[in-house]
């Protein structure tokens, strides 16, 4: 817990900052509840923290532990989530990739959450995907 919880901090923090600087610097409509996208935002940190805390466990040294987490969370996530290039666009082999990332749910729940309001019907189904993903 007490390594889980300064970074959980950290990143309600920075959704803060985030959703403040869409909405306000780049004029992104936030149509769906604050509440919901704070809530999907928790479950994918939880998520996220707990995948860090199974590599840091695995490792001998703080240097192999952020290089693994790289090459196996941040890189995936930017490049596989559908947040960088289209998921429809990707060969059929690497969309069924897509599908152990738990980024790729939480891309959909923030298009949904902005772009679209509270769509139930998105929302439930990526949030519980999320989080057999690694989990």
């Amino acid at each position: 817990m007490g390594k889980t919880i300064p970074y959980f901090v950290l990143g309600l923090i920075g959704l803060g900052l985030c959703i403040l600087s869409g909405r306000f610097l780049f004029h992104v409509p936030l149509r769906g509840s604050v509440v919901v996208l704070i809530g999907v935002s928790m479950l994918y940190l939880l998520v996220a923290l707990g995948i860090g805390l199974l590599i840091s466990s695995g490792v001998k040294s703080q240097f192999v532990a952020s290089q693994v987490t790289l090459l196996v969370t941040f890189l995936p996530a930017v490049m596989l989530s559908g947040f960088l290039f289209d998921l429809r666009s990707m060969p059929i082999a690497v969309r069924l990739i897509t599908y152990l990332l738990p980024a790729r749910y939480y891309v959909a729940l923030l298009q949904t959450v902005f772009l679209s309001g509270d769509v139930w019907s998105v929302i439930v189904p990526n949030a519980a995907a999320s989080l057999p993903a690694w989990t």
